[in-house]
């Protein structure tokens, strides 16, 4: 018999509580993230004038971050997500104030080369445990929403969404009128902002045991093998990734080189399909309580693997757009279902590990997208991705033709 417990006490929950608790530390947290993730890779072109700088550059933020995730998970779950979202923010803010205080100072050079590049490296490792530590709270407060886990989670996402629509655009903003210095600390601002409202842990979410980062990664990886529903969804969506991330790094050579527009319209093409993203999530959240999680995932995936197919034979900026924005909508689709099932089925106990794994798994194919882009010509591109787009579909086919069949899946979300 289902419990009332949970979604009575969901109702009953302040939602100022849940704005200030969750939603406003997930906000500038996310804000941090963008800007980041995108505005770093643009200071360090506007430093260095070097497009393989900049690949490198973007090289050096993901790798460190697929390495973060082998020991934030552990952290997670051994000091709390209050803790290691702290102490993450603080030393995000403190990295980028110290070099918006060295670059004015170097100009150009080896000097200011060296110091965009550690920026790189550095603020990829904080950013991803701060991540970490703030998807693992948004956890807690689905688990406590019960059945309305996945309209937590859809707000969550949003906010995700939003940032990744403003955060790129406000960082080129910031990085042309305010220079690096200007950009810098308004990172480190969001970045403090995020210490200061990090939510304060329950008890009955602080882990007691600590064990080591080996036996954090085999503890994600026995509750994912334990998990088939959540297993099989993770593995399509890790092969649709590289997909993604092929066009992710594709972009700029295909919209610049091939169409012979200039280097905003890349952005332009991101805020629309960030828009789109935010779009389906809006949606998804209201089909999810009418059709169920299974349908909704599936359409998802159908969307996303039906633009990305028909990129490789389009010919026009604006065609490429549309398809992009329709690839990313149909992502923001699925990324509700795995993270409504995700809060549903890993255990509270080991949350931090075995999420952390599967992010790890899920971003495994950014760097081999990146890897593809460098290694093959621009002419041979569009038979990559075509190549790509078809493992996407397959992979996406097989994943929820299991879920279908899986009774967890069924019984509990269809």
């Amino acid at each position: 018999m289902r419990s009332r417990v949970g979604p009575r006490h969901a109702r009953r929950r302040p939602v100022p509580t849940v704005l200030r608790g969750i939603y406003l530390p997930r906000s500038t947290d996310a804000a941090a993230f963008a800007m980041t993730t995108y505005g770093i890779p643009l200071l360090v072109l506007a430093t260095t004038n070097s497009a393989a700088l900049t690949g490198l550059a973007f090289a050096l933020e993901w790798i460190p971050r697929l390495g973060a995730f082998a020991f934030a998970g552990a952290l997670v779950d051994r000091h709390g997500t209050t803790t290691v979202l702290r102490f993450a923010s603080v030393a995000r803010a403190l990295v980028v104030l110290a070099a918006a205080l060295l670059l004015p100072t170097q100009e150009t050079g080896l000097g200011a080369t060296v110091t965009v590049m550690a920026l790189a490296a550095s603020t990829g490792i904080l950013t991803e445990c701060a991540y970490i530590a703030a998807e693992t709270a948004g956890g807690v407060a689905s688990r406590e929403a019960g059945d309305r886990a996945h309209q937590v989670q859809s707000v969550l996402l949003g906010i995700d969404q939003v940032a990744t629509l403003s955060g790129p655009a406000l960082a080129g903003l910031l990085l042309q009128w305010a220079g690096a210095s200007g950009m810098l600390t308004v990172i480190a601002v969001f970045s403090l902002l995020t210490s200061l409202l990090a939510p304060r842990q329950n008890r009955r979410e602080k882990a007691t045991a600590v064990q080591p980062v080996s036996k954090g990664l085999r503890t994600g990886w026995s509750t994912l093998r334990a998990l088939p529903a959540l297993g099989w969804l993770v593995a399509g969506l890790t092969v649709s990734n590289l997909a993604v991330g092929l066009m992710q790094a594709a972009a700029p050579v295909i919209i610049v080189k091939e169409f012979g527009h200039s280097t905003a319209d890349v952005g332009f093409v991101w805020s629309i399909a960030a828009v789109a993203s935010l779009g389906a999530v809006v949606l998804c959240r209201r089909a999810i309580d009418r059709f169920g999680l299974w349908p909704v995932g599936a359409a998802s995936a159908t969307i996303a693997a039906s633009a990305c197919l028909a990129v490789s034979f389009t010919s026009t900026y604006h065609a490429y757009l549309t398809l992009i924005a329709g690839l990313m909508a149909g992502e923001g689709g699925m990324t509700v279902v795995l993270r409504t099932l995700r809060s549903h089925l890993i255990p509270a106990e080991v949350f931090g590990a075995t999420l952390s794994l599967t992010i790890l798994v899920l971003l495994l194919p950014f760097p081999l997208a990146g890897v593809l882009v460098a290694v093959v010509a621009p002419a041979q591109l569009g038979h990559v991705i075509t190549l790509c787009a078809v493992l996407q579909a397959a992979g996406l086919f097989t994943a929820f033709a299991r879920l279908r069949a899986t009774s967890a899946l069924r019984t509990s979300f269809a």
